[in-house]
């Protein structure tokens, strides 16, 4: 028998029994959407992280010299102790960095934790909460902050302490809707500032806005709010390859500065955006451990469910087995036949499966915050997963069609 002869006969079963087939299908469905769906979410999410999360925090070509070090969640209390025992990252520092650094694009200051959180108030309008930074000018290069309207921080602003301040782009849009933000003085906190420039937007992550901020000179901002116990030095590389000496030149002016021994523990924290990138896929590994036991459960599920309607299948073809026998038809012609029904019907619901997963991704993706990538190898995986499950339940009931004994299968009714 031509395998194409199986294949259609096979297909011809499952369409004579189409809701049969689709219940005796659906806990492989399940299994395959929940795993391409969960698995093009973590992507979407890992990869939302690396391009927009992490550049946002520390930019691209970019890392920090800080006193905290860069953690996604709490830090418990011995470990918070030791941080808390660090001396501030200081002005010196940044010069002794700049000074091992000056093939650097930019290196600036920002303050750190805790950062105030104030009220804007222009007018008869108001924004609550938003987050104040003190900041030297190279800091909006290593960022890679575009100004969208009027002009960045510069050093005379720094030097001179003026009240002038730059906004994100959220409230330059919420604030001054219908208004030219750049000109325009507003009061934060108790401090009357005159906004020089609006920042390009960023973007949202999981309803996050990353452009509700105001940037104002390190030295005014510290007349307003005082230091902070934190500050941070970032630098900007020209390029991806060369952070890597960099950061090492860095932490060796940084020890120098800090009057470390050999071997005594780094007391400040160097860091890249892979750093936060690689928390962020640790956690999800974790999701990714779940979902093996998961969509195993219900692929056994469905597995068991195939093989019992393939032997029911049997029960019922008998007859059809015992004349396919007595016209010539060998052993391995019947097992082949049943086994391709099995892996068809199983190949057939890892595909309803894999477009149901997609769709719940895509649906998912649009309706909320969480992005969605889908990814080759989970499609793949999921195919291969609905063709084994045909291969490995279909091999008993195939195997006990073929060993039907012709003259007792004509004789069934």
């Amino acid at each position: 028998m031509r395998t194409a002869d199986v294949l259609v006969t096979a297909l011809d079963q499952i369409r004579a029994n189409k809701l049969r087939s689709f219940f005796t299908l659906l806990g492989i469905i399940v299994s395959v959407a929940f795993l391409v769906a969960v698995v093009a979410i973590i992507q979407g999410m890992n990869a939302y992280v690396k391009e927009n999360i992490a550049g946002a925090v520390i930019g691209a070509n970019a890392f920090q010299v800080r006193r905290t070090p860069l953690q996604v969640g709490f830090f418990d209390d011995e470990a918070w102790k030791k941080v808390e025992r660090r001396p501030r990252i200081t002005a010196a520092d940044a010069a002794a960095v700049e000074a091992a650094l000056p093939d650097a694009a930019a290196i600036g200051l920002t303050s750190g934790w805790p950062t105030p959180q104030a009220e804007l108030t222009w007018r008869d309008r108001t924004m609550a909460d938003v987050a104040v930074f003190g900041i030297t000018p190279p800091y909006q290069d290593v960022q890679d902050y575009r100004i969208a309207r009027g002009r960045a921080l510069g050093e005379v602003d720094l030097a001179e302490r003026r009240a002038v301040c730059v906004v994100g782009f959220d409230i330059a849009d919420k604030l001054f809707e219908g208004v030219d933000a750049v000109g325009q003085t507003i009061r934060v906190g108790n401090e009357r500032l005159e906004i020089v420039g609006v920042i390009a937007a960023k973007g949202r992550v999981l309803g996050q806005s990353f452009d509700a901020f105001v940037l104002v000179p390190m030295s005014r901002y510290e007349m307003m709010f005082g230091r902070r116990l934190t500050t941070t030095i970032s630098v900007k590389m020209p390029e991806a390859r060369d952070v890597a000496g960099a950061m090492a030149r860095a932490e060796e002016a940084m020890r120098v500065g800090h009057h470390l021994r050999p071997g005594q523990e780094n007391n400040f924290s160097i860091e890249t955006a892979a750093a936060l990138v690689e928390f962020w896929k640790s956690l999800t590994a974790v999701l990714f451990s779940v979902i093996p036991a998961v969509v195993g459960i219900g692929i056994v599920v469905g597995g068991i469910v195939i093989m019992n309607i393939m032997l029911m299948a049997v029960t019922e073809r008998t007859r059809e087995i015992g004349i396919r026998k007595a016209v010539g038809a060998r052993a391995r012609d019947i097992e082949r036949q049943f086994l391709a029904e099995a892996v068809a019907l199983a190949f057939v619901g890892g595909l309803m499966g894999v477009g149901a997963g997609w769709g719940f991704a895509a649906l998912v993706a649009a309706v909320s915050p969480l992005p969605a990538r889908i990814t080759w190898w989970s499609v793949v995986l999921a195919m291969a997963l609905g063709a084994g499950v045909g291969i490995v339940f279909g091999v008993y009931p195939a195997r006990r069609a073929s060993r039907l004994d012709p003259i007792t299968a004509l004789r069934a009714e």
